[in-house]
């Protein structure tokens, strides 16, 4: 009886203080806090990626587009090689040719070949294109702050450091 009392106690106890485990209707503790980390941040990055999409939806636009398009308009007038794009995303896509092929159908972008070297393709933004980012600016930083209301700067800028912690231990 006593270890039965212990043990639910105990479980309460640590269901309370991870709110990725009552995300996640996690009955049992993590194997270990590596996991119960790579899971919330799995699961944040679930809830912040699907808002996003929301807000993109409303302008006919997707996450994977947008990121093209904010790459090329921070590029210029040179543009970029699909290859230079593809290293650019913030998340992998392992079309990108399909991709710029809708953005280049919706007209937010213009390939065309290199004058040095007829074998490459360079991607530049067109005006639609520059428009569109124009619009989206602002909604966009709005939704950032809506998102990430009631977290001081100083939490912040330790999960900003944090997370180049984790990306520079992978890219190792």
């Amino acid at each position: 009886m006593f270890c039965l009392t212990i043990c639910v106690i105990t479980n309460i106890v640590w269901t309370v203080k991870s709110s990725i485990a009552v995300a996640l209707k996690q009955s049992k503790p993590f194997s270990s806090l590596e996991e119960e980390l790579v899971l919330g941040i799995q699961h944040t990055a679930d809830l912040l990626v699907r808002r996003f999409e929301e807000l993109l939806k409303e302008y006919g636009v997707s996450g994977t587009q947008f990121n093209v398009l904010r790459i090329l308009r921070g590029a210029g007038e040179h543009g970029l090689r699909c290859g230079e794009i593809a290293e650019r995303m913030v998340t992998r896509d392992p079309d990108i040719t399909r991709l710029l092929d809708r953005l280049e159908k919706s007209g937010y972008i213009e390939r065309e070949r290199d004058l040095q070297d007829r074998r490459v393709v360079i991607t530049k933004i067109k005006k639609p294109g520059l428009q569109l980012l124009a619009k989206l600016d602002g909604p966009v930083r709005k939704l950032n702050v809506e998102m990430l209301r009631g977290i001081g700067p100083e939490t912040l800028q330790s999960l900003v450091d944090g997370l180049d912690e984790i990306r520079d231990a992978l890219t190792e």
